[in-house]
């Protein structure tokens, strides 16, 4: 969505439409508890269901959730196993409850990357959810920032190539539309757990002008009321998109 657009959506703040979440604590938290780290991710499942919850209740458009970063696959096997199947098995709890409550489950990422057995439970999951139309929950998984803004401008020049589009002619509208959640509303807010200020290669066009929220509170700890927090701070914001006046305010 181009910047104008954005702006146009954006007449209030007192509530974000789209929101994204780096959910970073899980293996801290485990630690804390002298357990082992795939421990702090099965907790941190839970939380996903809070913050679906939350979200789904607060009638907000989209909720997306960093679940496994293209880096990831450099953490140790064993935990990149258990990850992989704490996914599978996820997806087979979690589907059926998520279609009963009208909620549209999207994965945003390189799937191909992922087992047979999990491309086809990803498959199965946004096939029966793919025509609902309340919240859009996006699992990023195997995504990367610069791994979508690439896919974007591959797909131009593709265009290109082909002789469908010229250089000169691509516009930030055209990669808009080229990367990930482009039909979706932009993302007004990004919150990140765990403490550690940084984006970590995460939606890196979507979130251009998007707000930020950082807590201590660890993945496996966040509630409705840490949600809530996050929501009362974005309320308090002046989004100006590079303007002197916030958006929904008369200029004068």
């Amino acid at each position: 969505m181009s910047l104008e657009n954005q702006q146009m959506s954006d007449t209030s703040c007192a509530q974000p439409r789209h929101v994204a979440i780096i959910m970073d604590g899980n293996g801290r938290w485990a630690k804390r508890q002298g357990k082992m780290r795939v421990f702090g991710h099965k907790a941190g499942v839970k939380s996903v269901r809070k913050a679906v919850s939350f979200a789904a209740n607060h009638q907000l458009d989209a909720l997306t959730l960093y679940a496994f970063s293209s880096e990831n696959w450099n953490r140790p096997a064993q935990e990149v196993a258990a990850l992989m199947e704490l996914f599978v098995r996820a997806l087979d709890s979690e589907v059926k409850s998520l279609h009963k409550h009208n909620v549209r489950l999207r994965i945003i990422g390189d799937v191909s990357r992922f087992s047979a057995r999990l491309q086809e439970r990803i498959r199965r999951s946004e096939t029966l959810t793919e025509n609902n139309d309340g919240l859009t929950l996006n699992i990023a998984a195997n995504y990367g920032g610069r791994w979508d803004i690439i896919q974007g401008v591959k797909t131009l020049a593709g265009q290109v190539e082909a002789g469908t589009l010229r250089a000169e002619q691509i516009t930030e509208d055209m990669l808009d539309s080229a990367v990930c959640m482009s039909e979706l509303a932009p993302v007004d807010l990004v919150i990140r757990t765990g403490g550690e200020h940084r984006i970590s290669n995460f939606l890196l066009w979507q979130i251009a002008y998007a707000e930020f929220y950082f807590t201590d509170v660890l993945w496996p700890d966040f509630d409705e009321n840490t949600f809530e927090d996050a929501l009362d701070a974005f309320a308090q914001r002046e989004r100006r998109f590079g303007g002197t006046t916030p958006i929904g305010a008369n200029a004068s």
